[in-house]
């Protein structure tokens, strides 16, 4: 892992007194369906979704491969999606760059795939699909939901053994703003905190 990324999460450690109780109990569920499978030496798959598949569910995607590679939690898979496909949004990318990731593009003109990389041998794939996508698992994953909108309108998500939200202010408000760049920052240390504490759990 890139040494300005553990110290990222070494300096989010120390914000885990931060997190309300009742944020706390709902991480904990997370925590509880990646320690069963854990437990059973199972795949573990966690699916973030929010509407556009643009900000947050890139984040919650991208904080869980982090957390999963910092705590050596193996057979993690983190994946992404949501009720309609946009694109991997720039000042989302621009914020995980300034944190020390290292994003390659296929530079596709629509919708581009990339590669977040956070260690030499360690990255994730973020593009913005559907949450049925063919990427995405069928059965046997856990549901994140990271935004309300997808919480309150996907009301059935087939395959899922954990439906859960949690849920998070939408960084676009920002956007054009002189605070756009410490929203996205402040937005993804928030996600990746509580993700980061829901992994912390497992033993």
């Amino acid at each position: 892992m890139y040494q300005s990324i553990r110290s990222f999460l070494k300096n989010l450690e120390q914000d885990f007194a931060t997190i309300p109780d009742e944020r706390k109990e709902l991480l904990q569920k997370i925590s509880n369906y990646i320690q069963a499978r854990y437990d059973k030496n199972e795949s573990i798959n966690l699916v973030y979704i929010c509407t556009h598949n643009s900000r947050r569910s890139h984040f919650g995607q991208v904080a869980a491969a982090i957390s999963a590679a910092y705590y050596n939690i193996d057979k993690v898979a983190t994946f992404s999606g949501g009720t309609e496909a946009t694109a991997f949004n720039p000042n989302a990318i621009n914020a995980l760059k300034t944190l020390g990731f290292n994003i390659i593009s296929d530079e596709k003109e629509v919708n581009p795939t990339y590669q977040v990389k956070f260690g030499n041998n360690l990255s994730t794939t973020c593009f913005s699909k559907v949450y049925d996508h063919e990427a995405n698992p069928k059965a046997d994953f856990a549901a994140i939901m990271t935004c309300s909108d997808a919480e309150q309108n996907c009301p059935f998500i087939p395959g899922v053994a954990l439906r859960i939200g949690t849920t998070y202010e939408d960084p676009k408000k920002s956007d054009g703003t002189p605070l756009q760049e410490e929203t996205y920052l402040k937005r993804f240390k928030q996600i990746a905190t509580e993700t980061l504490y829901a992994f912390s759990l497992v033993k």
